[in-house]
C-alpha cells in the first residue's frame, strides 16, 4: 500500500537477441515510492555503468529527501530534478576520468510516488505509460530528434516510426543537456490504472497497440511484463528489452 492507492506490480529485463550484455537497469523501491528505468549506451560495459550510476545516484538521492521530509522542505518536483542533474554531473564526471568511460550515456523514465500523488518523466527515450479506461497514454516524451522534428511539424508521427533518426537523442544522462529537467507531470492515479515504464527495446519490437490490449487483458502485472518482453522480441526488437508493470486498486 502507498498513498491513496494500492499498487502491485512485477518486471523483466532480457538481454534480447541481438546484444551480448544488458545494459538496461531498473529499481523499484519496496514501499513503492519510486520506479525506475534506465537504458544505458557507450562502448563495452559503459553503457551498464551508466545505467547503474543512474539508478544508484537517483534512488539514493530521492530516498534521503523521503526520509528526511519535512513540511519545510524542497517540493517533489525540485527534489526529483536535483536526484536528476546529480547523477547527470556523475555520469559526465566518470566519463572524462576514465577513457573506458568516455562519452557513455544513459536514458531514465521514472515514477515518484508522494503520497498517493505521481510524479512522471524522463531524460532520453525510456518512456512511461499509463492505461486508463483503455486508452494507453504516453506520460514522458522522448528527447529524440525524430520527437523534434514531429513537434517542428517536419515529419509526421508515423513517418517518426521508421525513420533513420528514431533512435538518436539530443538530451540524456551524461551531456550537458542531461541536465536540463525531465519534463515532469503530476498525475493523479486512480483505482484501475495500468502503468508501464520500459526501455526502448519495448518499443522497437511492441507496437502501441500491441502494449495497450497486453495491459487490458492480462490481469497479473508480472504476466504482464513477460508477454510484453516476448512480444517486443518476437517483434524484431534488437535491444535489450526492460519493462516494469504496476497496477492501481
Amino acid at each position: 500500500m502507498a498513498g491513496q492507492v494500492s499498487l502491485k506490480w512485477g518486471h523483466v529485463s532480457i538481454t534480447g537477441n541481438f546484444r551480448d550484455n544488458n545494459e538496461d537497469n531498473f529499481l523499484i523501491d519496496p514501499q513503492a515510492r519510486f520506479f525506475l528505468v534506465a537504458d544505458g549506451m557507450g562502448g563495452q560495459s559503459a553503457g551498464e555503468k551508466a545505467s547503474e550510476m543512474a539508478i544508484d545516484l537517483i534512488s539514493e538521492k530521492l530516498l534521503q529527501w523521503f526520509n528526511s521530509q519535512k513540511p519545510d522542505k524542497k517540493s517533489p518536483a525540485h527534489a526529483i530534478e536535483e536526484a536528476i542533474t546529480h547523477a547527470n554531473s556523475e555520469i559526465m564526471a566518470l566519463g572524462g576520468l576514465d577513457s573506458r568511460y568516455h562519452n557513455m550515456g544513459t536514458t531514465v523514465t521514472f515514477i515518484v510516488n508522494v503520497a498517493g500523488q505521481f510524479f512522471v518523466g524522463g531524460v532520453g527515450d525510456s518512456r512511461t505509460y499509463r492505461l486508463r479506461d483503455g486508452k494507453l497514454e504516453q506520460l514522458t516524451k522522448d528527447h529524440s530528434l525524430t520527437q523534434a522534428l514531429v513537434d517542428a511539424g517536419t515529419i509526421s508521427a508515423e513517418e517518426a516510426l521508421t525513420h533513420r533518426y528514431k533512435n538518436v537523442l539530443h538530451k540524456y544522462l551524461g551531456t550537458k543537456e542531461g541536465s536540463g529537467g525531465s519534463e515532469l507531470k503530476s498525475v493523479t492515479p486512480q483505482a484501475g490504472d495500468r502503468y508501464l515504464l520500459c526501455s526502448d527495446g519495448v518499443t522497437d519490437g511492441a507496437s502501441t497497440t500491441v502494449i495497450r490490449d497486453l495491459l487490458s487483458n492480462t490481469n497479473d502485472p508480472h504476466v504482464a511484463a513477460q508477454k510484453i518482453v516476448e512480444a517486443a522480441q518476437q517483434g524484431g526488437s534488437r535491444d535489450n528489452i526492460t519493462c516494469i508493470v504496476a497496477h492501481a486498486g
